[in-house]
């Protein structure tokens, strides 16, 4: 028979999973009380580099939700973090993306380049910038053809809106992959790194972890490389006839998290 692991940390992805814009999908403090009578741990992980860890623990405390700060850990925090390693010694970044990658590169000790001043850029960093120009396009361009590093924070093309599908940061990233003929190293979900930082943190294999997630590409998809188990919600992005057909299936398939925590209370808290 085969072998039942223990669930020790659930990792959920925010935009879709917790809440839609400013509005939850489901009951937020309830979800997050079930997980520790689970006896397991929560962190939240999203591709969103637009947002400060602070502003994402001000919205879940709007919920009645408190948390560690190191229990957030957005694609900007992954990404400053990838760059602590790569570039011990600091330097000077060129930045497309707005104050939430921006404000997690300077406290982590990086000089954001506001123009093409003529400093040397160790990197070219890319998130998503609503307020992006021709003209970082041009600069972007111009310092990855010198040589400098080339890092995108997430590999999202689109992002869900009130108004309807907008351009994410892959739309960005890809344009100046085009235009420089160089290919971006990503951090943010399906790749490694930003899962590699949640189970350091959280001390987590990656046998006992569960990636609740609403986009089967990026969400699902990292988990399962990475060897987690996987569960994908209907409160988002991703509709029930897709989540069916994706292979591998994902190991539950439920209409928001709350039901993903019933299919694991019901098999006494462990998860095949």
């Amino acid at each position: 028979m085969k072998q039942k692991n223990t669930l020790k940390t659930i990792l959920l992805d925010m935009d879709g999973v917790l809440w839609q814009g400013p509005q939850p999908v489901l009951e937020i403090r309830l979800l997050f009380d079930r997980i520790q009578k689970l006896g397991a741990q929560a962190l939240c992980v999203t591709n969103n580099s637009t947002r400060s860890v602070s502003y994402h623990l001000d919205m879940l405390k709007g919920f009645g939700v408190s948390l560690d700060p190191s229990s957030i850990i957005t694609s900007a925090e992954a990404t400053a973090h990838y760059l602590e390693g790569k570039f011990p010694r600091r330097g000077s970044l060129f930045v497309i993306g707005e104050s939430g990658l921006r404000d997690a590169l300077v406290r982590s000790g990086f000089q954001v380049l506001a123009d093409g001043s003529g400093k040397e850029a160790i990197a070219v960093v890319i998130g998503l910038d609503r307020e992006f120009t021709y003209r970082d396009l041009e600069l972007a361009v111009r310092y990855v053809g010198q040589g400098a590093e080339f890092i995108g924070t997430n590999p999202d093309l689109t992002i869900p809106t009130p108004t309807g599908v907008a351009p994410g940061a892959g739309a960005i990233i890809r344009g100046v992959e085009l235009s420089s003929g160089k290919k971006a190293h990503i951090i943010g979900k399906p790749h490694p790194e930003l899962f590699t930082l949640a189970l350091t943190r959280a001390k987590s294999l990656p046998s006992e972890t569960l990636m609740i997630g609403d986009r089967l590409e990026t969400d699902i998809l990292g988990a399962q490389k990475m060897g987690m188990k996987t569960a994908v919600v209907l409160t988002g992005i991703t509709r029930e006839e897709q989540a069916a057909t994706w292979d591998p299936k994902p190991d539950i398939i439920a209409a928001d998290a709350l039901q993903v925590l019933d299919a694991i209370r019901n098999n006494d808290g462990k998860f095949v």
